[in-house]
């Protein structure tokens, strides 16, 4: 865990990367999230726990409108980033999960080649720099240039998967994000991959806001500065329990259900 985190305030709006004020997510009839609103802060890692079914992943995505991409779903409330609502009519979904970008649960790289794997975000977006020194620098943050160098005409569906998700981390960074959004990228891999990607996000951090959904408390203990905690009403309808960061979170949590669920009573 950060040593510094137990000091950190929860960030205020003057102070966020992202805001969600009053956000509601619908699927059909069903409200999956109801009346959350946060502040993450700018290059923190924040980290959204919970047990399944609490609308962590389903929050993640309001931040990026990965949720309009459900035919059912519907969002009301304000997302606040760089001033504006991302879910005004004016402002282009496609830009903002260029700005905002995502990391799945299980890594997805392109039926491509790993040079290509990068540089195709790139080169969608109009990109006219050179595209060698960008593949390179973006691999080289996500920590696999090493690894890859000499095989970047190969496909990277051949990677072991802790280089897969690697790899899209690095597809993320190359097309100059601000905010990663990382839903459970770690559930799929082994304890070895699982702490190099945890490396790589405090690498991140130094220049990205991270926000990541994670069951590992281990993990979110390890990584983040701050720590949501999430659960669901009689209705399943998840809500936000406590935010705050993540060294009093894990040691001196504010509310009963929080220690109980860190300390493995329930979830």
């Amino acid at each position: 865990m950060n040593t510094h985190a137990a000091d950190l305030p929860v960030p205020g709006a003057e102070a966020s990367a992202l805001s969600l004020t009053g956000l509601n997510v619908y699927y059909g009839a069903f409200q999956a999230v109801r009346e959350i609103s946060m502040n993450f802060g700018t290059r923190r890692i924040t980290a959204l726990i919970g047990p399944s079914g609490c609308g962590k992943s389903t929050v993640l995505r309001s931040m990026n409108r990965m949720n309009e991409l459900v035919p059912t779903a519907r969002t009301e409330g304000v997302v606040t980033f760089q001033g504006r609502n991302i879910y005004d009519a004016d402002v282009d979904p496609v830009e903002v999960r260029r700005r905002i970008g995502m990391v799945f649960q299980k890594p997805n790289p392109f039926p491509k080649s790993i040079y290509d794997n990068i540089a195709w975000g790139a080169r969608i977006n109009g990109y006219t720099g050179s595209m060698d020194e960008l593949v390179e620098q973006s691999l080289r943050r996500a920590a696999l240039w090493d690894e890859v160098k000499d095989k970047l005409a190969d496909s990277g569906l051949g990677l072991s998967g802790g280089q897969q998700q690697r790899l899209c981390i690095a597809r993320a960074i190359a097309v100059h994000p601000e905010i990663i959004l990382m839903d459970e990228p770690c559930s799929a891999l082994d304890p070895i991959a699982t702490l190099r990607i945890e490396d790589l996000m405090r690498e991140l951090a130094a220049q990205y806001t991270i926000i990541i959904v994670t069951h590992n408390m281990q993990q979110a203990a390890r990584v983040s500065d701050y720590t949501a905690f999430f659960m669901m009403d009689e209705d399943r309808s998840g809500y936000l329990v406590e935010y705050g960061p993540t060294g009093r979170i894990f040691t001196n949590p504010d509310e009963k259900r929080t220690e109980d669920y860190i300390s493995g009573r329930f979830g």
